[in-house]
């Protein structure tokens, strides 16, 4: 795992953005660039892509440290730190919100699996012949397909 995957990994993790990242290393006294910082993020094969040095991932750990618990003198509760950054998170107001989708058969009594179908009032006394076409007695599922696929046969 490279220093550029562990950067990426946090800054997703703690839901960091690029400002958020570069007040961070300036706790430190590390002064980086937004454009330089976007750089560690870049795809390997990106022609802009730059390896994250073990100097830029220890000043961003150190700073990390003071950005989450604080200083001695000024000590801060994580939990508190985090749920600051989740709340600042804009929320997208073009979506919508979908409706549970529930789904439920049409005629919920036909397709009860414990017990036969209720009989309503004009269909007790009759019984259903099942209609088969005439000839065989067996239903024409399939119909019968002629395939013309170019060839002539002699």
């Amino acid at each position: 795992m490279t220093n550029n995957d562990i950067l990426k990994k946090l800054r997703v993790a703690l839901m960091l953005r690029d400002d958020q990242i570069v007040e961070i290393l300036e706790l430190v006294d590390f002064r980086i660039s937004k454009s330089e910082l976007g750089a560690f993020f870049r795809a390997e094969d990106h022609p802009n892509y730059m390896e994250c040095g073990d100097q830029v991932l220890r000043n961003f750990l150190n700073g990390l440290v003071i950005h989450l618990r604080g200083t001695k003198e000024n000590p801060k509760n994580p939990t508190d730190v985090l749920a600051k950054h989740k709340a600042e998170i804009p929320k997208k107001e073009t979506s919508k919100e979908r409706p549970e989708f529930k789904a439920a058969p049409k005629d919920s009594e036909k397709y009860r699996g414990d017990k036969s179908p209720s009989k309503s009032g004009a269909s007790v006394g009759k019984s259903k012949k099942k209609a088969f076409p005439k000839g065989n007695g067996k239903p024409s599922v399939v119909e019968k397909v002629v395939f013309k696929n170019g060839k002539n046969k002699k």
